[in-house]
């Protein structure tokens, strides 16, 4: 153990929801699963009462949840602060952190930020059980103006920031991959574009630019002696859609070859989601960071084993298999963050 650093391993979580139709069965499963994996849980709400439903399927142990609140509740206006400020009175004690996005315009108007924020904070202080609130990136600001934000806010003790690693390495890929080439959005290719073959090693040389990214924000961020949450999942600019959430397992097809495989490693796979949780770790080592898994993109089904029981009253087993097969997804991710945290 390195000199000087918590003994403690920073909480893992996951993203705990019902992720297809059905009834509470889906949550009970879940709840198995975590409890089999020894996972903590973030959970999406949009209102307390969401919040208040999920709470009694979410596990409380091995550490508190964190909620991750409605992606328009904005900071910067006075109603954002009051449904922070709401959720943090109601749920003081029963959730660790809550998680807010940052928004496009925040830049421009940084000054009134620092002072909502710290005027959050005073709030959020006047209950020592509550949840520490987390600024998540995810506006796609410049990475520099994101870190100075937070050393800004290095006196508000009860708000600190989240690295999303997928909206971070995106842009941060997008951007390397446009200085190359001016002109042309890596978003607007896909594995089956003619440019594709051609543009290749370009395109892998600026995926791989996203791992460097995110352990600099990260590093910075844990300088300041905070708590820093992290939002864990894999991705590639190239996906159609929704190009991140998924695990670091994924490979992305090509319809032709590219050192000596059809396919293409994503921007961290295992070994860049453990040089992560190091370096979150070590730098975090005061404050420590917390980690979820929020890895949504996981289609398939497995049979539900153990967990038969909880569906007795189901004719059709295909969303239980279909939500079994994503738990599954989360808990190998979970084994892959575990065995990055031997390393530390």
């Amino acid at each position: 153990m390195t000199p000087g650093r918590s003994p403690e391993p920073p909480a893992v979580r996951a993203l705990f929801q019902q992720r297809v139709a059905g009834d509470d069965a889906l949550l009970r499963l879940a709840q198995l699963r975590f409890a089999q994996a020894g996972l903590g849980a973030e959970v999406y709400a949009d209102t307390p009462e969401q919040l208040e439903g999920v709470l009694g399927f979410a596990p409380s142990a091995p550490c508190l949840p964190v909620v991750h609140l409605h992606r328009g509740v904005d900071v910067l206006e006075a109603r954002g602060r009051a449904v922070v400020a709401a959720f943090a009175t109601r749920f003081a004690g029963r959730v660790a952190g809550l998680v807010v996005h940052d928004k496009g315009g925040m830049a421009a108007r940084e000054g009134d930020l620092v002072a909502a924020v710290r005027e959050l904070d005073a709030q959020l202080a006047e209950r020592p059980d509550g949840p520490v609130l987390f600024l998540e990136y995810a506006a796609g600001h410049e990475l520099g103006w994101f870190a100075g934000l937070a050393e800004r806010l290095r006196g508000a003790e009860r708000v600190s920031f989240c690295v999303d690693v997928g909206h971070v390495g995106i842009r941060q890929a997008r951007s390397s991959f446009s200085r190359e080439h001016p002109g042309l959005d890596l978003a607007a290719l896909h594995p089956e574009d003619p440019r594709l073959p051609e543009l290749v090693t370009e395109v892998q040389r600026a995926v791989r630019s996203a791992l460097p990214a995110v352990l600099e924000l990260t590093r910075d961020l844990g300088r300041i002696g905070k708590p820093v949450h992290l939002h864990l999942h894999d991705g590639h600019p190239l996906i159609a859609g929704l190009s991140d959430h998924f695990s670091f397992l994924t490979q992305v097809p090509i319809p032709f070859g590219h050192e000596g495989r059809r396919s293409l490693p994503c921007m961290y796979g295992p070994s860049g989601l453990a040089a992560i949780v190091v370096a979150a770790t070590e730098a975090c080592a005061v404050a420590q960071a917390s980690l979820t898994l929020e890895i949504h993109q996981a289609e398939g089904r497995l049979p539900l084993g153990d967990a038969a029981g909880l569906f007795g009253h189901w004719r059709d087993l295909t969303n239980a298999e279909r939500m079994n097969h994503w738990l599954s997804v989360l808990a190998h991710n979970n084994l892959l963050v575990t065995s990055a945290l031997e390393l530390t």
